[in-house]
C-alpha cells in the first residue's frame, strides 16, 4: 500500500512538473512576443515622427546594430526601401496582414513563423502617408526553439523536483498511513489513538462497526454454549432412562415412567431444534417477508383456540379485544409472533391467571398486545429477555419446556416487518407486551 501510495504522489508531481515548466514556458514567450511588438511600435512611432522617407529622408539610426529591418511599402505594394534586401527582387507586399491593417487603421503587426528555420519575424505597419507605410521587423527564436534550448534545462530541474518529491512522498505516505497502520494494531482501543481531524468520523464508523462485530461474535459465542447446553441436558435424560431400561433395572411402572420422560424430553429436545432452525432462519439476509392481507384480530383468536387446553391446564383465563385490524404481512410470521407471546404470558403466569389479547389501530399502524398479570420481569431482566436462551425463572421454563428463545423470534420477526417492539413489566404484577406494524410496508 505505501509503494503504491508513494508511486501515484511521485507521478502526480512529475505531471504537476513537467505541465508547470512548458506552461510557464509558454507564457514568458508570449510575454517576450508582446515585448517585442511594443519595441517595435515605439520604433516605428519614432521613425514617422522624424519624416522618415517623407521627405525622401533615409535615417534608420541603429537598426542594424538593433537587427531591425525597415521597409517602405507603397500603395500598390510595392517596396520601395528595404534595409536588409534588394528591393528589386522582393514580392509585392499588398497582401501581407500588417500592410493591410496599416493602410485601413493607421498600423498594423503580424507574426510569422518559420518550422524550417526555427524563427519567428516580428513586423509592425505604420502609416505614414495616404501612398507610404513604414514597416518594421525583427526576427527571433521561435517557441519550439526556445523549448528545444529549454530541455536541458527543464529535464535538470525536473530530475532535482523529482528527488525531492520522492523524499516528501516518502514523509507524507509515512505520515498518512501511521494512523491507520496503529488503528490496525490496537482495534480494541481506538479513543485513545491519536488521528487527525477528517480521520475521525472513519474512526468512529470503523469503532463502531467493530464493537458490532465483537458483540455479534460473543452473541454468536453464547449462543454455541448456550446451544450445546441446552441439547446436552435432555439427551442425558434420555440416555440415562433409555440405558436404565435396557439394563432391566426399570421393572413395571418405572419402565412407564421412563418411557414418559424420554418422551417429554425428547419433546422438548425437538421444541428446542425446532426454534434453533427458525433462528437461523430469521437471521438470514437472504429471508424475503411475502406481505399479504392480515387480520390481526382473526389471528389472536385463532391463537387463543390453539392455546385454550394449554391454558386450561395452568389454570389461566384467555381473553381476546377489539375489532377487525387488516395489515400487510407475513400471517405465518404474526401467527408465530402472537403465540410465542400467548405461551410465554400461559407459562409465566399463575393459577387463577388472564392472559388478554389486544387489536386496535391508528391511521398507519395496526396493533397487537399481549397482557397477563403473572410473574413480571425485573428492571434489570428487561433488557435482556428478548435474547436467546435467556429465562427470567429458569426453574419454571425447564418445568413447562421453555426453550428461552421464543422472544428472541419475536423479535427477529418484528425486525423483519420493520414493527415496533415496546414492553412494560413489573414484577409480582404481570408484563405487556406490544407491536405497532405499519398497516402498509
Amino acid at each position: 500500500m505505501k509503494k503504491k501510495i508513494n508511486l501515484y504522489l511521485i507521478f502526480i508531481a512529475s505531471l504537476a512538473i513537467v505541465l508547470t515548466l512548458l506552461m510557464v514556458t509558454v507564457v514568458f514567450y508570449d510575454l517576450f512576443q508582446q515585448q517585442v511588438i511594443n519595441d517595435l511600435k515605439a520604433y516605428s512611432n519614432l521613425l514617422k515622427a522624424s519624416q522618415f522617407y517623407v521627405d525622401g529622408t533615409v535615417y534608420d539610426g541603429n537598426a542594424k546594430a538593433d537587427h531591425i529591418r525597415i521597409t517602405v511599402i507603397n500603395r500598390d505594394g510595392k517596396v520601395v526601401y528595404d534595409t536588409s534586401a534588394d528591393i528589386s527582387t522582393m514580392d509585392n507586399h499588398k497582401d501581407r496582414k500588417e500592410i493591410r491593417e496599416a493602410f485601413a487603421d493607421g498600423s498594423g503587426e503580424d507574426i510569422r513563423t518559420s518550422k524550417t528555420l526555427d524563427t519567428s519575424s516580428f513586423y509592425y505597419a505604420t502609416k505614414v502617408t495616404d501612398d507610404y507605410v513604414i514597416r518594421v521587423g525583427k526576427k527571433t527564436d521561435s517557441i519550439y526553439s526556445v523549448l528545444k534550448a529549454a530541455v536541458p534545462s527543464i529535464a535538470g530541474i525536473v530530475i532535482l523536483l523529482l528527488v525531492f518529491c520522492t523524499i516528501v512522498a516518502k514523509i507524507c505516505t509515512r505520515s498518512v498511513l501511521k494512523p491507520i497502520e496503529n488503528m490496525s494494531s490496537h482495534m480494541d482501543d481506538l479513543n485513545h489513538i491519536a488521528v487527525y481531524k477528517e480521520m475521525k468520523p472513519f474512526v468512529e464508523a470503523i469503532d463502531m462497526q467493530h464493537q458490532e462485530i465483537m458483540k455479534n461474535t460473543n452473541i454468536r459465542q453464547e449462543f454455541t454454549a448456550n446451544v450445546s447446553h441446552e441439547l446436552k441436558t435432555p439427551l442425558a435424560s434420555i440416555s440415562g432412562y433409555s440405558e436404565l431400561i435396557q439394563s432391566g433395572m426399570a421393572t413395571g411402572d418405572d419402565v412407564k415412567h421412563f418411557a414418559a420422560e424420554i418422551h417429554r424430553n425428547a419433546k422438548r429436545l425437538l421444541a428446542l431444534i425446532n426454534d434453533i432452525i427458525r433462528l437461523s432462519q430469521l437471521d438470514s439476509c437472504e429471508l424475503q417477508v411475502e406481505y399479504e392481507p392480515v387480520d390481526l384480530r382473526e389471528v389472536a383468536k385463532n391463537c387463543m383456540e390453539m392455546l385454550k387446553l394449554h391454558a386450561e391446564k395452568m389454570e389461566v383465563t384467555l381473553e381476546v379485544l377489539g375489532g377487525p385490524v387488516v395489515i400487510q404481512g407475513s400471517r405465518s410470521m404474526i401467527e408465530e409472533v402472537v403465540y410465542n407471546l400467548c405461551d410465554n404470558g400461559i407459562r409465566y403466569n399463575n393459577p387463577g391467571g388472564k392472559v388478554i389479547l389486544k387489536v386496535w389501530e391508528d391511521a398507519k399502524h395496526g396493533y397487537i398486545s399481549v397482557e397477563d398479570n403473572g410473574i413480571g420481569i425485573s428492571k434489570e431482566n428487561q433488557k435482556r429477555v428478548f435474547e436467546r436462551f435467556y429465562r427470567v425463572d429458569k426453574s419454571r421454563s425447564k418445568e413447562t419446556g421453555g426453550t428461552g428463545l421464543g422472544l428472541a423470534i419475536v423479535k427477529h420477526i418484528a425486525m423483519n416487518h420493520h414493527a415496533k417492539l415496546e414492553m412494560q413489566s413489573e414484577l409480582g404484577k404481570g408484563t405487556k407486551i406490544e407491536i405497532a406494524f405499519l398497516k402498509e410496508p
